[in-house]
């Protein structure tokens, strides 16, 4: 990725979003799946910085090299993976074991090995140096483990050696700097077979991910009996054992920016992969920008936010401690606010991949906002006029790269500083925040209209991106064509057009690595594209392929149903059109100009069939859309036509 990224000024939100699976969820299920007796399939996993550290991890201290040894991590394809559990003992006695910046690794797997009788060696990047464990050390101090620092007291990295575990009293734990320092305990303890009991010496904090933890640990077969939020007993004689196949959710956290989206750029905006369903407190989120006034919509498996009725969103002044990492973007959203806006009980931020108290105000401040600084808290009063032009730096922080693309919302152009920070969690991010974001002009009409030409104009005058939906169409029509498929074959046609293997590189179409850019204009190919247009399970398979083209700084894309179906939260909607007589005149003196033979009346009827046919198609019927504006090229040359689309795009300001 590029050290930079600019976003221009976004107006609208609108789409649906799949989310990644939960880091949190993610990187607990793998430390127990390798803990646990049996094999585990994990199914959905988040790929991502912090996930591949875990599995290099587990992988170094898994495999002993002993043929038949049974136990190690396989990747299955398709973010799954299977994992073959050691039963509490790992075969591999000494490691040294990079953990990167990833707290929900380097914390729970430090317990667990702790307790395995190695020599272990764990590190990180410099950042990951400066994050406390103390004490989670002083916790497994407590009971007889060895662990010394090779750094700085307090903090990675660190060094562990076999003890002498005995469980006889409680270990005392403080709780409110980290509450990955309780979850690593509760995670290791089972594999002692002792009873064991934690209480907490201060109040704890972020408590809903204490209850993954806990969630994630019965579904392992290990109950731990909780007296409120101070005592944590573990009974003795339990063990992991693997409950086959597991399906990570989405990320409740991730969530979070995409809701606010839809919150301030209007929405619709749809998340699925979490809902009312949830076991991650993050979607409490949710409840946040509903006390803000957003519309809020609930599923089982989805949330869905929209701007409020009328007005702009809510002042709020809240306590966050329960949700620390999306109350982040509240901070964000603050900006859009009708009024100051207060964060609190949010300690913890300033232990995390950076000083977030400390960079959140910093990088508000850019944008014209006035903000208060405390030790546990921040006011953001909201801009009366954002700045433009500004730098956001992300301070190798994953959520201040993605917190921070809802500035841009703001009516001014943004930059991101280092973008590829967000591979921590979320390596898409950008990917997804353009596809319900980034600027989209559909352009459709019928066959022969100019509206290719017009749109890949208007593109090029904008520095957008452009969208040929009727090309994949002609290559999936000439990919049947080689492939011997009839375009009435709906199964054999959904098929290829599923799996079609095209590139678009600059102004070459490629088929299979084959040149095909000519090829596609043939009449014959028109011809049987607009038949497999027709069918529903083409237009389907390849409906994601084209909504994935949306990307920043904006797409510009033609067709005959992208204003109606692909793109219908596009901020601009034309539809090109032509009496039948002088498309047709148009489309002769195409052919005639590229030396092939052209006949009139045969001309006129085809497009005749051809308007008819898309007309009465059961899915997508040509249609000009009741927010799409019309342009009537009978009389036009392209000059005037792509002057005409222009004036339309500048009245909507983009």
């Amino acid at each position: 990725m590029m050290d930079s990224l600019s976003l221009p000024a976004l107006t609208r939100a609108a789409g649906t979003v799949r989310l990644p699976g939960s880091k949190s969820i993610s990187n607990r299920m793998l430390l127990l799946a390798a803990l646990a007796e049996g094999t585990t399939e994990i199914r959905d996993l988040l790929d991502s910085d912090d996930t591949r550290v875990m599995l290099d991890a587990l992988q170094k201290v898994m495999r002993s090299g002993i043929p038949g040894d049974g136990v190690g991590v396989t990747a299955l394809g398709g973010n799954a993976w299977r994992v073959e559990g050691c039963n509490g003992v790992f075969p591999v006695k000494d490691a040294d074991l990079f953990m990167g910046n990833a707290g929900t690794a380097i914390r729970p797997l430090t317990a667990a090995l702790a307790l395995s009788g190695g020599h272990y060696r764990l590190s990180g990047v410099t950042r990951m140096h400066e994050r406390p464990i103390g004490d989670l050390v002083d916790g497994l101090l407590q009971i007889g483990a060895d662990l010394r620092y090779t750094g700085n007291p307090g903090y990675p990295p660190l060094a562990v050696h076999p003890g002498q575990v005995t469980l006889a009293a409680p270990i005392r734990l403080r709780g409110d700097v980290s509450s990955q320092f309780l979850t690593a305990l509760l995670m290791a303890l089972p594999l002692t077979g002792q009873r064991a009991v934690i209480e907490m010496t201060t109040e704890l904090i972020s408590k809903p991910y204490i209850e993954i933890t806990l969630n994630l640990m019965a579904r392992f077969g290990v109950k731990v009996e909780r007296e409120g939020w101070q005592r944590f007993t573990i009974p003795a004689g339990q063990r992991y054992r693997s409950p086959g196949v597991l399906h990570v959710e989405g990320d409740a956290s991730a969530a979070s920016y995409f809701l606010a989206a839809g919150a301030i750029g209007g929405g619709p905006v749809r998340v699925e992969g979490v809902g009312s369903a949830s076991i991650q407190g993050d979607v409490r989120f949710a409840d946040a920008l509903a006390a803000m006034g957003a519309r809020i919509e609930w599923g089982e498996n989805f949330i869905e936010a929209r701007a409020p009725a009328a007005g702009k969103l809510k002042a709020f002044d809240l306590d966050l401690n329960q949700i620390p990492d999306a109350a982040m973007t509240l901070a964000v959203a603050a900006l859009f606010a009708d009024g100051r806006c207060v964060l609190r009980n949010i300690a913890s931020w300033r232990v995390k991949e950076t000083d977030r108290i400390a960079a959140m105000a910093t990088e508000l401040r850019k944008l014209g906002a006035t903000v208060e600084e405390g030790s546990d808290s921040l006011a953001v009063s909201p801009p009366p006029t954002f700045q433009g032009g500004v730098a956001i730096d992300t301070y190798d922080d994953h959520r201040m790269a993605m917190c921070f693309a809802l500035a841009a919302f703001g009516g001014v152009a943004v930059t991101i500083n280092d973008p590829a920070c967000v591979n921590k969690t979320f390596p898409e991010f950008f990917d997804a925040f353009a596809g319900i974001a980034a600027p989209v002009i559909a352009i459709d009409g019928p066959s022969a209209s100019g509206k290719g030409t017009v749109a890949q104009r208007v593109a090029d005058a904008l520095g957008f991106h452009f969208l040929d939906s009727g090309a994949l169409y002609r290559l999936t029509a000439l990919a049947a064509m080689k492939a011997g498929v009839a375009p009435e074959d709906e199964p054999g046609v959904a098929a290829i057009a599923a799996n079609l293997p095209a590139e678009f590189a600059g102004d070459r179409i490629l088929l299979s690595g084959e040149d095909v850019t000519e090829a596609i204009r043939a009449e014959a190919v028109g011809v049987d594209a607009s038949k497999v247009a027709a069918l529903p399970t083409v237009r389907t398979a390849l409906l994601e392929r084209q909504r994935a083209y949306r990307r920043f700084p904006g797409l510009v894309a033609d067709g005959r149903d992208m204003a109606s179906v692909v793109f219908p939260e596009a901020a601009v909607k034309v539809f090109l059109t032509a009496s039948a007589a002088a498309r047709a005149e148009r489309r002769h003196k195409q052919l005639i100009a590229k030396g092939m033979p052209a006949n009139m009346h045969a001309l006129l009827q085809d497009l005749q069939e051809r308007d008819a046919r898309d007309a009465r198609r059961s899915v997508a019927p040509l249609r000009q859309c009741d927010d799409a504006e019309l342009v009537d090229t009978t009389e036009m040359g392209i000059e005037a036509a792509v002057a005409a689309a222009m004036a339309i795009v500048r009245r909507q300001s983009l």
